[in-house]
C-alpha cells in the first residue's frame, strides 16, 4: 500500500511531480542566506528537537534545518527524478515564497515594507540562480507569495519568470482566526471578475485563487459576480478569463472534476494512486496538461463507470501521448479544442508559437500536487 511522504520533502515532491502535472512547494531563507523548502513560520518538528529556543525557520542555519530532515532547494533540484519531469517533460513548478514572521530574522517588523520587498527579492534572485543552473525553463515555473510588494520584488530581482500575488492577502503573523478575518475582508470586497482584472492590470501571469470563489454559499459573499463551476456561471467565468490561468486551492476530490472541466487548474492534496474514481462519479485523470486527452479520449473517460473505469484508464494510459512527444498536428488539434471550449482569446497559432516543444501552453489546465504529494499533519517531521 502507498505511504504518503511528509509534505515538502524530496520524496513527496518527486512522487507528486511524477503522477501529476506539476508540484507546488514553499521556500524560505535560512539564517545563513540559503533556501530551504518549508511551509510553516516555525520549524515543524517537536519542540524538544529544536537546536535552540528560537523556533522561527529564518533563525536557523541550513545545516541545522537539513539535519532535522528538511530539504534545501538545491537538494531538491539535484534529484534526477524531479529534474527529468520539471526540465524535460513540461511539468510545472509553483514556488511560493514565504515571508518570515515580523519578529523573525529578516522579518522587518509589521510595517517594514522595504525590508519585505528586499527579502522576497533576495529569495527570488537565489531561486533564479539555481533554476538557471539546473536549466529549468521559465515557462515551467511560476513565482507567487502572500506579499503586497510582489511586483516590486519581481522588478528588483530582475526575474522574467511568470509571477502572481496571492490574494486575498493573508499576513505572516497573527492567530489562525485573525489571519482569516483579515483575508475575509478583502474576499468580501473582491469578486472573481475583480480578482482577474486586478491580476491582469498588475502584469501577473496568472491568478491563484481560493476554492471559496466557486462553491456556494461562500461564493455569493464577495460583492459582484459570483463564480461557479457549472452552466452560465462557468461560461461567464471563461469569458472573463479568456485563457488567463486560474490556479485553485484546495481542490478536494469532490470538486476536482468540476474544477478541471471549468477550465481551471487544481492544486490537490491527494496523489494516492489507489484513488482512481472521484466522489463526483468520474474516473480520475491526473495529467490533463502534460498527458492531454483529445475529444474522443475525453468522451471515453467521461463515459467510464465505476465498474469499468480502471480498464479504461489503463487503455488511455497506453494510448495517450505526453505533450512533450506530440507532433505539430496533435498539438494543434488539442489547442484548438481547448481554446474553443474555454474561450481563449489567442489563436491556435499564437498559442503554439508562444509554447515550447516540451511544455504545454501557459493557458492549459493542470492538476498540481500541493506541497508535493499533498499537505500532511503537524509536526511535519518527528
Amino acid at each position: 500500500m502507498w505511504q504518503q511522504a511528509p509534505e515538502n520533502t524530496v520524496e513527496s515532491l518527486r512522487y507528486g511531480i511524477q503522477v501529476n502535472d506539476g508540484i507546488e512547494f514553499d521556500v524560505r531563507m535560512t539564517q545563513d542566506g540559503e533556501l530551504i523548502i518549508h511551509h510553516d513560520a516555525k520549524v515543524s518538528v517537536p519542540q524538544s528537537k529544536l537546536p535552540h529556543d528560537i523556533s522561527w525557520v529564518e533563525n536557523h542555519t541550513l545545516e541545522e534545518l537539513t539535519s532535522l530532515g528538511f530539504p534545501s532547494f538545491r537538494s531538491m533540484l539535484e534529484d534526477a527524478g524531479i529534474q527529468k519531469e520539471w526540465r524535460d517533460q513540461g511539468k510545472m513548478g509553483c514556488i511560493e515564497f514565504k515571508r518570515p514572521h515580523p519578529s523573525a530574522l529578516y522579518g522587518g517588523g509589521v510595517f517594514g515594507k522595504r525590508q519585505h520587498i528586499s527579502h522576497v527579492s533576495a529569495m527570488m534572485e537565489k531561486t533564479e540562480s539555481l533554476l538557471k543552473e539546473f536549466e529549468i525553463p521559465s515557462e515551467n515555473t511560476v513565482y507567487y507569495s502572500f506579499h503586497k510588494g510582489m511586483k516590486a520584488s519581481i522588478q528588483s530581482s530582475g526575474s522574467i519568470r511568470p509571477w502572481a500575488e496571492l490574494m486575498p492577502y493573508v499576513p505572516p503573523f497573527g492567530t489562525h482566526f485573525t489571519k482569516r478575518m483579515r483575508g475575509g475582508i478583502q474576499f468580501f470586497a473582491t469578486s472573481i471578475t475583480r480578482l482577474i482584472k486586478s491580476h491582469r492590470r498588475s502584469g501577473a501571469s496568472m491568478a491563484p485563487c481560493a476554492i471559496d470563489y466557486f462553491i456556494p454559499p461562500i461564493s455569493h459573499i464577495p460583492l459582484g459576480f459570483a463564480g461557479g463551476l457549472h452552466g452560465a456561471k462557468a461560461a461567464r467565468l471563461s469569458a472573463n478569463q479568456r485563457g488567463f490561468p486560474i490556479y485553485v486551492w484546495p481542490t478536494s476530490l469532490d470538486v476536482e472534476h468540476d474544477v478541471l472541466a471549468a477550465g481551471l487548474t487544481g492544486l490537490t492534496d491527494c496523489s494516492d494512486p489507489a484513488v482512481t474514481w472521484l466522489p463526483s462519479g468520474h474516473a480520475r485523470w491526473n495529467q490533463p496538461g502534460s498527458r492531454p486527452l483529445d475529444a474522443i479520449q475525453q468522451q471515453t473517460l467521461e463515459q467510464a463507470t465505476k465498474e469499468n473505469h480502471n480498464e479504461i484508464l489503463r487503455e488511455l494510459q497506453t494510448e495517450t501521448i505526453p505533450w512533450s512527444e506530440c507532433d505539430e498536428s496533435r498539438r494543434s488539434e488539442l489547442v484548438e479544442m481547448w481554446r474553443k471550449k474555454w474561450m481563449w482569446e489567442k489563436s491556435t497559432s499564437e498559442i503554439l508559437e508562444d509554447s515550447s516543444s516540451s511544455s504545454p501552453p501557459w493557458e492549459a489546465i493542470r492538476l498540481i500536487g500541493h506541497r508535493g504529494s499533498g499537505k500532511t499533519s503537524r509536526p511535519v517531521l518527528e
